[in-house]
């Protein structure tokens, strides 16, 4: 089961406060984001609305990156190894991390982004994320838009992992499967999507998240 403190600091990211206690970029930048955001923290509810948001936060983040050594003009990396459906991964030159880059498509907001980046630090810290830097790069229509350069653990797993670990793990965490592949945590007010084997890996039997997509579902 979640452990209490762990659970505490779940409710506050849900609950929209501020996560006191860590100094990281990625908490720092979600604390000021949902200080001055009035979204509402149910998915899928005023989409419209949170994309003009989305590209006000955008322009916060580039004069927040620039204004604290965040911000790179231009990025190249040698060792490409997937790509996903929320990003591009690296290797990175010290060969034990990666370094994904993310546009935060499949978020409706900024804060979205980083509430679930929290959120999986909260309860994944072995595969936690740090923030490297933000740029722009060109979206499939051309249009340079903002992305995030986040580094995490390079695991290297020794077999697939079965489905049924997954979903035994996070039954045991409070966690309820809703649809394939897909879980709730209804007291938490979390969604966690796509959890099929490849973004979770094993390495001596222990089950390592490296690709996670929270969703914060708060009654309105």
């Amino acid at each position: 089961m979640i452990p209490n403190d762990i659970r505490e600091q779940i409710e506050n990211i849900s609950a929209g406060n501020v996560i006191e206690g860590r100094a990281d970029h990625c908490t720092t930048i979600r604390n000021f984001l949902c200080a001055s955001s009035t979204a509402n923290r149910k998915v899928k509810v005023d989409f419209e609305g949170k994309q003009r948001l989305k590209k006000e936060q955008a322009g916060f983040l580039e004069q927040y990156a620039k204004a604290n050594g965040l911000w790179i003009d231009e990025i190249f990396f040698k060792d490409f190894l997937a790509r996903g459906g929320e990003a591009s991964v690296y290797f990175a030159s010290d060969n034990r991390h990666v370094l994904k880059v993310n546009d935060a498509g499949y978020y409706a907001t900024w804060l979205e982004y980083f509430d679930s980046l929290c959120l999986h630090n909260t309860l994944f810290y072995n595969t936690a994320y740090s923030l490297e830097y933000f740029t722009l790069l060109p979206d499939p229509s051309g249009e340079n838009i903002l992305h995030v350069v986040v580094k995490q653990p390079y695991i290297i797993s020794d077999r697939t992992v079965e489905l049924s670990e997954v979903r035994e793990f996070l039954e045991h965490n409070g966690f309820e499967l809703v649809r394939r592949n897909d879980f709730a945590h209804p007291e938490l007010h979390l969604i966690l999507e796509d959890m099929h084997d490849e973004n979770v890996l094993v390495q001596e039997d222990a089950l390592f998240f490296i690709d996670t997509v929270f969703y914060i579902d708060r009654p309105v």
